[in-house]
């Protein structure tokens, strides 16, 4: 009778900056260091391992308590392990100001990747929703932070106070969206700012003179990002044709859009071009200019900021951006991995360029009237 085949199961491979942190730590337990650690130039040196693992490695030994991160100084010992440091937390936190049923599709899904890989690395994760408006959100955190052992974060769309909050205490985090001006956090995002300066260059380009961009009256990073491109690529490209760019804020209902818009097209200058961010606003305003009698693209030129595979099944093809499909799954998913495996990840911007489908509703402008 022949037994059961043995399965093995390789064994995983230790991060590099988790290495070094078990060298570092065993050297706190012999006691080389009496109250504080060397720099991490000279840690590098002595290691032969580069500044940024180094880093990594220190601040995975502050979160264990051992060390006290000091910028600017020598970071200081607090503690020698007479054996090896308990485990560490395996909770991590995902923060939003929204429940999971108002996330987009797409979104949604990116999400539940980036959970499944974090549980195949042995982690759980759990949602905490914190109110969007006033301190609220951050004694909400602060609260849970209290009451459980949580390794790091993950902010979905966060304002900028609950981002400042972060930043202030030093809890790793990783944004998911844009980083609002000012915080230092690391993040994983659409580059709005240079898709909307793109598509009002298209515009531009096209020779259009009234230009539009419709986006909700918000105060998220990337809608604010948004804004900033569209009104830059206005400045520096705009003066050639007396171009002028509006901001039409909204509060996210179709009869505030389609007033606002009314009095856009009731005007002398109607506009020309349209930019719509967020896909039920694009909609909105699709049937708006239906319902008005204005063609698209013969009477106005319009563009979706964000994608939806409605806009390639339509005739004509809605102009929109689209990301390569998982391409913002897989640069978060890697980000949060680096994440809880080192402990640490520096304080940058990582962005992501979606590729422009023109479709056909962009026309050139020309006519002599305007």
């Amino acid at each position: 009778m022949s037994s059961a085949p043995l399965t093995l199961t390789a064994p995983k491979r230790l991060p590099l900056a988790a290495q070094t942190a078990a060298v570092i730590r065993t050297a706190l337990e012999k006691g080389s260091w009496k109250e504080l650690v060397p720099s991490e130039r000279r840690l590098a040196e002595m290691l032969r391992i580069s500044r940024p693992t180094i880093r990594a490695a220190l601040h995975l030994l502050a979160k264990e308590g051992l060390i006290e991160i000091r910028p600017g100084r020598r970071n200081r010992l607090l503690s020698r392990p007479k054996r090896r440091a308990a485990s560490r937390s395996r909770l991590v936190v995902l923060v939003a100001h929204e429940t999971v049923s108002h996330f987009t599709h797409p979104f949604y899904k990116d999400i539940g990747e980036m959970r499944a890989h974090l549980h195949e690395q042995g982690f759980t994760t759990e949602f905490l929703l914190c109110p969007p408006r006033g301190t609220l959100a951050q004694r909400r955190v602060e609260e849970f932070l209290r009451q459980n052992r949580v390794f790091c974060c993950a902010l979905i769309a966060a304002n900028k106070g609950l981002q400042q909050w972060f930043c202030e205490h030093a809890i790793p985090a990783l944004v998911v969206g844009s980083c609002h001006a000012g915080v230092r956090l690391p993040s994983v995002e659409v580059d709005y700012r240079l898709v909307c300066r793109h598509a009002a260059g298209i515009f531009l380009h096209k020779g259009h003179r009234r230009l539009v961009l419709v986006i909700p009256n918000s105060s998220a990073a990337g809608d604010l990002a948004s804004e900033r491109g569209f009104l830059e690529a206005i400045e520096q490209g705009g003066h050639r044709l007396d171009a002028r760019g509006t901001v039409l804020r909204h509060d996210g209902t179709a009869e505030d859009i389609t007033s606002r818009l009314d009095v856009l097209f009731n005007s002398a200058n109607a506009p020309t071009a349209l930019l719509v961010a967020k896909i039920p606003h694009a909609f909105i305003v699709l049937i708006y200019l239906l319902k008005r009698g204005l063609a698209v693209p013969d009477s106005v030129s319009f563009i979706a900021r964000d994608h939806d595979r409605i806009f390639e099944m339509v005739r004509p093809p809605v102009a929109h951006y689209t990301l390569e499909d998982g391409a913002f799954e897989r640069r978060l998913s890697r980000l949060m991995l680096q994440l809880v495996n080192q402990g640490y990840l520096d304080p940058e911007p990582h962005l992501i360029f979606p590729k422009f489908f023109l479709g056909g509703t962009v026309r050139q402008f020309d006519s002599p009237s305007e």
